[in-house]
C-alpha cells in the first residue's frame, strides 16, 4: 500500500469512499471546497490503483487538524488509518506545526483505541454533537504534541 497526495481525479472515488464511513458524508463539492482550501491537503490510501482509505487535514500556522479520515470497511484493520495518520504527522512537522487535533465520535471505538496508540488524549467535549439514527452522540476532542 502507498500514500500518495489525491488528485482532484480522485474526488468522486473519496466522496464514495467518506459516504461508505460515515451517517452523513461529504459531497464531491464539498471534498474538492475543503480540498482547496489554505494549508489543506489530502492523502489517499492506494494498491493495485484502488483506494483503501483517505485522510484531509489542514494546517495553520503551528497547528494542524484531521478534518476527515476513513477506510473501506472492507480494508479496517489493516493499519491503513495508522498509516494514514502517521503520514499527516511526519508532514505537519516538517511543516512546523507543533500540535495535531481532531474530533471523533464517541461511539467510535476503533478511532478512540487508533488514536490513543497514536499519542492521542482528551482536550474536550461537544455533546449531542453527531446525529446517528440511534440519536445523537457526543464528540470527543483530542491533540497530540508533536515536539
Amino acid at each position: 500500500m502507498d500514500v500518495l497526495p489525491a488528485t482532484d481525479a480522485d474526488i468522486p472515488a473519496l466522496a464514495a469512499l467518506h459516504a461508505r464511513g460515515f451517517d452523513e458524508p461529504w459531497t464531491e463539492e464539498a471534498l474538492r471546497e475543503l480540498g482547496a482550501g489554505p494549508g489543506v491537503f489530502i492523502l489517499k490510501a492506494e494498491a493495485d490503483k484502488k483506494i483503501s482509505g483517505m485522510v484531509m487535514a489542514r494546517m495553520v500556522s503551528d497547528e494542524a487538524e484531521i478534518l476527515t479520515i476513513t477506510v473501506e470497511p472492507a480494508a479496517r484493520g489493516q493499519k491503513i488509518a495508522a498509516r494514514l495518520m502517521e503520514d499527516v504527522m511526519v508532514r505537519a512537522i516538517a511543516a512546523g506545526v507543533t500540535s495535531l487535533f481532531l474530533e471523533v465520535a464517541e461511539d467510535n471505538e476503533a478511532a478512540l483505541a487508533l488514536y490513543a496508540r497514536l499519542g492521542f488524549h482528551e482536550v474536550g467535549r461537544r455533546p449531542a454533537y453527531y446525529s446517528r439514527p440511534s440519536g445523537p452522540v457526543g464528540g470527543l476532542i483530542m491533540a497530540r504534541p508533536l515536539r
